[in-house]
């Protein structure tokens, strides 16, 4: 029963110094050696290893990497921060703007696909602006973390809770509940990167306007983008008419990436450019955490706390610890029945989203897609230390939690 969390503390602490020796490892190296080690030692059979990988999260990816990596290498994607950040006269405009847009956007788009899309824009102006990389990857990766906290659809974990919990008109009691303190956590985010970042801090010079490089691929990057909107709107309808409906963000990103996978000619050197390496982190995180779940240790722990489990702060707390661990939806999962079974009230439900959303704050491991900027930023020769972002993750997050806390208790 102990092994499995073992190897994985071993891989939160290999996460942590990401180096053995003279040997520097990537993250997506440290979890394949962790899903490696349970494989091998036999605490997850080869069967039951593929069983745990979500195809779907897999085939999201894969298409929105494909729908991204089209947007950059036409130009499409500098065109669009040059119309969205052009009036940034400061870097605190520009946090500022980047903190409300991206975190208003999670809260209709998963935040992968927006940390897919986000994370080249960051990169691109940091350099135009001669700006640490650090600070807007760090601003990207609050933003569309707790920009998903005050939607049903924000993330996979809201989603879940609101059809699981039958909480009624699940976007108008998100939305009540959750918009002033997200907009308050969203302003805190602010306060704290420019306390961590203050000389960084300065005015900027005008925008430059970003040409197409690639005129065809763009169009049709414009259409796949289009065809993601339109769907998204679709599943906003349809999860406020019925919410029980199985309408996945697979699907959208499949319908978002058709054209241009049948339409351009750059097909194959777009799949080739795909970050497989984050692929391969995934599908690593999967069969390490199943194991861990499947231990029995967390269920086991949790049943033996000596604590209200029903509270608002513990929710959140227990929420944002074991989210470390065994990421956020699993621990949604396994703690929801808890709360349903003892009679957890609204607040107290929703108080699980908030809690297993932020969680992502904390550390670099907390969500997803932490884990996608990074991977993505290291492709380009940038990258966010596991210190880079638990020193201003540790107090933001201790603060999200105490917002959240004094609006849902």
């Amino acid at each position: 029963m102990i092994l499995p969390i073992i190897i994985l503390a071993g891989v939160l602490l290999l996460t942590a110094v990401r180096q053995v020796g003279r040997i520097k490892l990537e993250i997506w190296q440290i979890m394949l050696l962790g899903a490696a080690a349970v494989l091998i030692t036999g605490q997850i059979s080869p069967e039951r290893a593929l069983q745990s990988i979500n195809i779907d999260v897999m085939i999201f990816l894969l298409c929105m990497f494909i729908v991204g990596q089209a947007m950059e290498e036409s130009g499409l994607l500098e065109n669009i921060a040059y119309k969205m950040f052009r009036k940034a006269e400061s870097t605190d405009g520009l946090l500022l703007i980047i903190l409300f847009a991206f975190g208003a956007a999670s809260a209709f788009f998963m935040n992968d696909t927006l940390a897919i899309i986000g994370t080249p824009v960051m990169l691109g102006l940091a350099r135009k602006n001669a700006l640490p990389s650090k600070l807007l990857l760090l601003t990207l990766a609050f933003a569309i973390t707790i920009g998903g906290v005050m939607s049903p659809i924000g993330n996979p974990q809201n989603f879940l809770i609101a059809v699981n919990a039958n909480i009624p008109e699940p976007f108008v009691t998100f939305l009540a509940r959750l918009f002033i303190p997200t907009m308050i956590n969203l302003l805190l985010a602010y306060v704290l990167l420019k306390a961590f970042y203050g000389g960084s801090f300065r005015k900027l010079g005008p925008a430059q306007p970003e040409p197409l490089r690639d005129l065809q691929l763009a169009r049709i990057s414009m259409a796949a983008v289009a065809i993601m909107l339109v769907l998204v709107a679709a599943k906003v309808a349809l999860t406020i008419a019925k919410p029980e409906a199985d309408f996945k963000l697979t699907y959208i990103a499949l319908a978002a990436a058709l054209p241009i996978l049948v339409f351009s000619s750059r097909r194959l050197q777009l799949a080739k450019k795909v970050d497989w390496r984050t692929m391969a982190f995934f599908a690593a995180m999967f069969i390490l955490t199943s194991s861990a779940w499947e231990s029995g240790f967390f269920q086991s722990a949790i049943r033996r706390i000596d604590i209200p489990v029903t509270s608002t702060m513990s929710i959140l707390t227990i929420s944002v610890l074991l989210s470390q661990l065994i990421s956020n939806v699993p621990l949604a999962a396994l703690y929801l029945p808890v709360l349903m079974h003892a009679g957890a009230q609204t607040s107290q439900l929703i108080a699980l989203a908030a809690g297993s959303t932020i969680a992502g704050n904390l550390f670099i491991l907390g969500a997803a897609s932490n884990i996608i900027i990074i991977q993505t930023a290291e492709r380009k020769n940038e990258t966010l230390t596991f210190t880079d972002f638990a020193r201003v993750g540790i107090p933001l997050t201790i603060a999200n939690v105490l917002v959240y806390w004094i609006f849902l208790r």
